[in-house]
């Protein structure tokens, strides 16, 4: 397994999954790039990443993640997942709702020198509000 496989592997198990923030920093160069479009955009680096985690175990914090595939070539690692969790806590634009979810993403991820150097995120952040209860479903549409 590469090294970039390894350390994605151990953020969704170590830092989602067991909810082990702490474990960013031997996981992540101190200069970490997040691209995620769908998320809320904190700095960049080590402190950066712990924010957005924090915000999302704040709001989700039973979300698990379950690998469905992994696929590396050289230094980068794509990992397709599938999260799953209840709104338990606010959102900015949304109060905790109460409600399950089920939502899939992909990451891509490089790393270089033993760390994750940046990383590509794109996941159902649509389905995600549909499910929640903050974005209408069209008729005849299941969300």
């Amino acid at each position: 397994m590469s090294d970039a496989k390894k350390l994605s592997r151990r953020i969704f198990e170590e830092v989602w999954n067991d909810k082990n923030v702490a474990t960013i920093d031997e996981l992540m160069a101190a200069d970490y790039v997040h691209h995620d479009p769908q998320s809320p955009k904190f700095s960049d680096g080590i402190e950066g990443y712990k924010q957005l985690v924090k915000h999302y175990l704040k709001a989700f914090p039973d979300a698990h993640f379950t690998i469905d595939q992994e696929i590396q070539e050289a230094d980068v690692a794509v990992t397709r997942w599938r999260v799953n969790g209840t709104h338990s806590g606010d959102l900015p634009t949304l109060p905790a709702t109460g409600k399950t979810f089920s939502v899939a993403g992909i990451t891509i991820a490089r790393s270089k020198s033993g760390k994750l150097v940046e990383s590509w995120n794109n996941w159902d952040a649509l389905g995600l509000m549909q499910q929640l209860g903050g974005v209408p479903v069209a008729p005849g549409r299941a969300a």
